[in-house]
């Protein structure tokens, strides 16, 4: 019953920017790390921006210093912040949350977002 829903995609011009969102909804004990990946076509899909459960970010080289993964643990939420948009930045993006459905240390699962397109015209 764990859902992730993202929001926030949409067509931009380069040198844009777009803020996506992506919410957990359901019964679970608690999430350790979100992601954000994309997916562009005739390319494997990337992981673009990760967050801990305390706070710690990591990015891939290619959106560095473009790109803000945050994320509101009292309202289970990750955003992607996406400043300087560029055409290469097209893709389907998907949030991506490491869940804790109990209190069993093991009880552990990936859930996934139904996807976002984000579409950069140059």
């Amino acid at each position: 019953q764990v859902q992730l829903v993202e929001s926030g995609g949409g067509l931009v011009q380069a040198g844009g920017f777009l803020r996506l969102s992506c919410a957990a909804s359901g019964r679970f004990f608690s999430i350790n790390g979100m992601d954000w990946y994309r997916h562009a076509p005739g390319k494997q899909r990337e992981l673009v921006a990760a967050i801990s459960s305390v706070g710690t970010t990591n990015y891939a080289d290619s959106v560095e210093d473009r790109f803000t993964i945050s994320r509101d643990n009292a309202k289970n939420t990750v955003s992607l912040q996406m400043n300087s948009l560029k055409p290469e930045d097209t893709a389907v993006y998907y949030c991506k949350a490491r869940i804790r459905v109990s209190s069993d240390l093991f009880n552990e699962y990936d859930y996934w977002g139904q996807g976002t397109q984000v579409t950069v015209s140059s």
